[in-house]
């Protein structure tokens, strides 16, 4: 199998590290070699944030270059208008539809971009956007807008759904194990 490129980017605190090592502990139990990247970024700042996932029969570097991302996990939208060149030919965007103010909005010296997602998908990429945040809240918990996101990554894969709970077992404690799988319903029915 030729190695496959996942693309995790949002704004530090929103869990991305959780989705990454998620999908890799995911695609190692699959039987795949999996090479998943630090966190690059002001993740304890609020910054932009990406991590790689990368697998396949034999995978040599962690590292993802523009033009090879077969999807891209973005948690906020700006983000994933900000990595959109990474994204392949055919390759898709799972979104989270929420609005995160980078610095240069919160200061007044930028505007928040408008119709951010119309205007990726008129580039021709293909943009699966869906409100994120209100299924987290719907699921129990505002910080489960990254397994909301994983839910509705799970489409595009042939892996059967015990598969994912087994990896969010191995991974989430028990305590909020209930709220994360209902997030991860919620997101892969959305």
């Amino acid at each position: 199998m030729e190695t496959k490129n996942i693309m995790i980017v949002g704004v530090g605190g929103q869990g991305s590290l959780l989705a990454s090592k998620l999908l890799g502990q995911l695609l190692l139990s699959q039987g795949y070699d999996v090479k998943v990247s630090e966190v690059h970024g002001m993740s304890q700042r609020g910054g932009s944030v990406v991590t790689y996932v990368r697998y396949g029969d034999k995978v040599y570097s962690p590292v993802i270059d523009e033009g090879e991302a077969d999807f891209i996990v973005s948690f906020e939208a700006l983000e994933a208008a900000r990595w959109l060149s990474y994204l392949k030919e055919d390759g898709i965007i799972v979104t989270n539809t929420q609005q995160v103010d980078p610095m240069p909005v919160i200061t007044g010296a930028m505007t928040y971009p408008e119709n951010i997602i119309e205007k990726m998908k008129a580039t021709g990429a293909k943009i699966d956007a869906l409100d994120c945040l209100k299924l987290a809240e719907e699921a129990g918990s505002l910080k489960a807008v990254n397994i909301v996101l994983l839910g509705r990554l799970s489409h595009y894969f042939d892996i059967p759904e015990e598969e994912w709970m087994k990896a969010l077992e191995a991974l989430v404690k028990p305590a909020f194990l209930e709220i994360n799988k209902k997030a991860f319903a919620l997101g892969k029915n959305a």
